[in-house]
């Protein structure tokens, strides 16, 4: 086997992308390199970055300009939740608060340091970073949306971040407000409008043997439809649970993504007038 078909797989274990110093590092020289780039093996950016055909285009827009990807981009590919305006948008790349003449076109730059290090060649941003840049870059309740949905994983924990030296207020801010209440982003959404209300709202209640996703009140049960509830069997299981919970005396609104993210004033108008009936309180 070539020395160049062993860098080759090495550095698919790396993720498709790699500097020059760490490859050297690792004992491919100079002249490894060349004979992949010379057999159309990998593509070099810059002088000093080297990637395999087929680096998604994020990573490609943070080694062009010496970056990392991060925010709404990193949190996505971590399979963190975040707004459907986000997504395919353009690549959010952090840079050193030192780095000059940079193309903004087609990029998102952010400049701020976030509380955990990192290697100097990394290309993705450690993931309490990725948060630091969402507290900045999005409206609260979406960055609170991104956090809850993180603080799900490990090591995101919501102990963990609130124990974190964010230096940025609007970071800090949602260190004390994320929960692991919320299934996605979208009962984030949902729960921080009505408490917009002032309305007391509970999350995760169980009734009738399993969880709402929303309580107002103590009667009135509102159930949020991602995604998941279009399965048939899914879809099922949610009419036969909200048989039974109206047959206990509990009202039922079921709302969908598109109604939540994109048409709250009716979800909002909806509620209300329920509450305006009493509806959300014991007979």
């Amino acid at each position: 086997m070539g020395k160049h078909v062993q860098f080759l797989e090495w550095l698919g274990r790396k993720g498709g992308v790699t500097h020059t110093r760490e490859a050297g590092l690792a004992g491919y020289a100079s002249r490894t390199i060349a004979e992949a780039e010379r057999r159309d093996l990998v593509r070099r950016i810059r002088r000093s970055w080297i990637v395999l055909p087929g680096t998604d285009a994020a990573t490609l827009a943070a080694v062009s300009v010496g970056g990392r990807v991060t925010c709404v981009t990193a949190a996505s590919a971590l399979g963190m939740w975040v707004p459907h305006a986000a997504q395919g948008a353009v690549p959010h790349v952090a840079v050193p608060s030192t780095a000059g003449r940079i193309p903004r076109e087609g990029i998102r730059l952010h400049w701020a340091r976030g509380p955990a290090p990192i290697p100097a060649h990394a290309v993705r941003e450690h993931p309490l970073n990725v948060l630091a840049h969402v507290a900045t870059c999005l409206d609260r309740v979406d960055a609170l949306a991104v956090w809850n949905s993180a603080a799900r994983m490990p090591r995101l924990e919501p102990d963990v971040l609130r124990s974190v030296a964010w230096s940025d207020a609007r970071a800090r801010k949602l260190a004390r407000a994320v929960s692991v209440l919320s299934d996605s982003g979208l009962e984030t959404h949902a729960v921080e409008g009505l408490r917009a209300l002032g309305l007391r709202v509970r999350q995760q209640v169980w009734v009738a043997d399993q969880p709402v996703d929303v309580l107002v009140g103590d009667r009135l049960v509102v159930q949020l439809d991602g995604a998941h509830h279009l399965e048939q069997a899914q879809r099922r299981r949610d009419i036969r649970h909200d048989s039974r919970l109206r047959l206990m005396g509990y009202t039922v609104m079921r709302f969908d993504y598109q109604q939540v993210l994109f048409d709250w004033p009716f979800v909002e108008s909806t509620i209300t007038a329920a509450v305006a009936q009493r509806l959300h309180l014991v007979a």
